[in-house]
């Protein structure tokens, strides 16, 4: 099985046996960065992002090629609630728009007076955010009027990359469930958000066509013929892949961004306040909370801050500090906040800074603030359904 993970930073390959074991010695990653903007944009080319995955696809498939494997499929991952529009033709009216982008928060603002948010959250497991397409597709609407006419079909990322290498927009229950517009019980579009919204549903993928993979022509040889499986959202695939399928198996990952998620096995649920509700598949939802502020803040850390050359020796300062010794509180709310506040218009703030204070003392503190905001989410899930026998960490940042 071949795997292509299109992250927030990168587009990644992997080679699976049937048994859930990875291959060595096979795979690519190809990093990007994404445009961002002063006022909140965080914008991907989606012509850009496609060629991306394609190199990432082309130097797995001569790795394959040198050793004469060809899979028997491919499965596709990329973030969730990414939205771009296409015109007639299949072209780009807008940019991708990451679900970093908080540019529509005013517009979020607007669709609250609209529809009742605690009502909507219950049904679609989405709050009103700009987080989320919803309060993107009014932005739009507001913003660039001439693109939103010409916009035909709005879609993902996954949606995008399927159109480019198939022809069509191929889409997941998965994906589509976490775009603001699902109603989760229901396992269909939810008519009351979609009628606040200057958008039909016959602009968004076809319930029938959902989870079919599409099959046909592809520039690698190594590719054609077989089964492409439409995107699936990364939290839902990092859920599986670290084997918390359970309610009782917490999931904890901590990319780019971050988020604690557990998969609920039932044909309906009760959303909590505060955490979001998706689908993994038509017959398994996925709870939890999300941070959009999780690697990221790192990364900022070590850019801006006169912090050692390697992680490694950032790691070695850090360990020999004492916890919360360092007098800083920081909320490290670069991109905003999602759970469990959902207010995209807070900023990171550090107070308690003193002549003293040295750049590690800072990012300790700043680290520390991730795990606590972690924690906030941990013990609204577990008042929800219960507290977990395991918790199971990943992700390139954690």
């Amino acid at each position: 099985m071949l795997t292509l993970d299109v992250g927030s930073s990168s587009a990644r390959t992997l080679l699976f046996g049937f048994d859930g074991k990875q291959i060595e010695d096979f795979g690519t990653q190809v990093p990007y960065r994404a445009h961002t903007t002063a006022d909140g944009g965080w914008e991907i080319d989606p012509a850009e992002l496609t060629g991306i995955a394609a190199r990432a696809l082309t130097g797995i498939c001569e790795q394959m090629r040198a050793r004469g494997i060809t899979p028997a499929a491919v499965a596709v991952d990329t973030f969730w609630h990414s939205m771009a529009g296409v015109d007639a033709d299949g072209n780009p009216t807008t940019p991708l728009l990451h679900p970093f982008d908080t540019r529509s928060a005013h517009a979020a603002k607007q669709l609250a007076q609209r529809v009742d948010d605690r009502a909507q959250h219950k049904r679609t497991g989405c709050v009103i955010h700009p987080s989320y397409p919803p309060a993107k597709l009014l932005w739009l609407s507001q913003t660039q009027p001439e693109a939103f006419r010409r916009t035909k079909h709005w879609i993902s990322a996954g949606e995008f990359l399927f159109l480019r290498f198939f022809g069509k927009p191929t889409a997941s229950t998965s994906m589509v469930s976490a775009g603001g517009l699902w109603d989760q019980n229901a396992n269909d579009y939810d008519a009351e958000m979609l009628a606040a919204l200057p958008v039909s549903r016959e602009q968004f993928a076809a319930v029938d066509d959902l989870d079919r993979p599409a099959t046909g022509a592809s520039e690698w040889p190594e590719l054609r013929g077989i089964p492409w499986f439409p995107a699936l959202g990364d939290g839902a695939c990092d859920n599986i892949g670290s084997g918390c399928t359970t309610r009782d198996r917490f999931a904890l990952m901590v990319g780019t961004s971050g988020a604690m998620r557990a998969v609920v096995g039932a044909d309906n649920i009760e959303i909590p306040d505060g955490l979001f509700c998706y689908r993994v598949d038509p017959k398994r939802f996925v709870l939890g909370g999300a941070l959009s502020n999780g690697g990221e803040v790192f990364a900022w850390m070590k850019r801006t801050l006169r912090l050692p050359d390697t992680n490694e020796a950032i790691e070695q300062q850090l360990a020999a500090l004492p916890p919360a010794q360092h007098g800083l509180t920081i909320l490290p709310l670069f991109a905003g906040e999602r759970s469990t506040g959902w207010r995209p218009d807070a900023r990171a703030a550090i107070a308690g800074l003193g002549a003293n204070t040295s750049p590690i003392e800072i990012l300790q503190a700043a680290l520390e603030s991730v795990a606590l905001r972690f924690r906030n989410v941990y013990e609204l899930m577990e008042s929800s359904i219960g507290a977990p026998r395991d918790i199971v960490a990943s992700g390139s940042a954690l």
